[in-house]
């Protein structure tokens, strides 16, 4: 279901962002803007980070096997990686071209029919957005998430292409490159966030504390728990291993012990979805 849904969100953003970059690059080519070309650069970069995130969801539910006994989810944070390094070049890329032309004092003189593909392109980008967002958020995917925010970027990118242009249309023709370097700045500072995150992800971080509380509460409102003696909970791609250490009366038998530690455990994977794995270790106390 999952992986199904994100082929769906992913085949669609494809489709759109190759329409896009076509027709931005045709309107900047002949309204002579820079910086809606360079929008048009930033869509085709769309295209291929779909087409890396597509292939981080396929690796990364492929089920367990001899060699990755533990599953494939962090191959979803590695395609989440190579896509922070593909925004950060086409950021570094666009910014130098900005400024080689800046510096070189080449006027920009785009016409209005430029504006046309910036206004399409601002809708269009922000519904990609908001729509594969929502999708993220609902099958907890990392890449689809770092994909939607490189949408959100494209749509920030193409005001300040519209800005640009509007600004050389008053007799400004300079601002159609600045606009070109706000762009680049906006997309180097979302590649480094995507970066972040995935980083998180890979180094076993801990989940968050509304999920620990979550926990806690489940295995304390137990009756047959005295204490929580150890949480420790970490990231695995989109997932949540969880190790635990609960206190129950030192005179019950092996397979009582071994029946409330199996009732907690199934209790938390079913509560808390985003589990993989829960281990549970029983101290006796008095």
């Amino acid at each position: 279901m999952e992986k199904k849904l994100a082929l769906k969100v992913s085949i669609t953003t494809i489709l759109l962002n190759i329409f896009l970059t076509i027709l931005k690059a045709l309107l900047g080519f002949y309204g002579h803007s820079y910086a809606l070309i360079m929008d048009a650069v930033h869509s085709l970069s769309d295209v291929l980070s779909t087409f890396i995130v597509i292939i981080g969801v396929v690796l990364s539910h492929r089920h367990s096997d001899k060699n990755h006994p533990y599953g494939h989810e962090r191959l979803e944070c590695v395609a989440s990686l190579i896509l922070a390094l593909l925004l950060l070049w086409a950021g570094l890329y666009m910014g130098f071209s900005g400024l080689q032309k800046l510096y070189m004092r080449i006027p920009s003189n785009p016409t209005s029919i430029a504006l046309i593909g910036a206004i399409l392109s601002i809708i269009v980008k922000e519904w990609m957005f908001l729509y594969t967002k929502k999708i993220a958020l609902k099958i907890h995917s990392s890449s689809l998430m770092a994909d939607a925010y490189h949408h959100h970027s494209d749509g920030l990118s193409s005001i300040g292409s519209f800005l640009g242009i509007i600004g050389s249309l008053l007799g400004f023709p300079f601002l159609d490159h600045v606009a070109t370097l706000f762009i680049c700045l906006i997309i180097i500072k979302l590649s480094f966030e995507i970066l972040y995150d995935a980083l998180q992800r890979l180094v076993d971080h801990a989940s968050s504390e509304a999920i620990e509380s979550k926990i806690i509460k489940l295995v304390l409102s137990d009756q047959d728990v005295i204490s929580l003696d150890s949480l420790k909970t970490r990231l695995f791609g989109s997932k949540i291993y969880v190790d635990l250490e609960i206190g129950c009366l030192e005179t019950l038998s092996l397979k009582e012990a071994h029946t409330i530690a199996h009732r907690i455990h199934d209790q938390l994977e079913q509560e808390i979805p985003l589990i993989k794995h829960c281990m549970i270790h029983v101290n006796p106390k008095k």
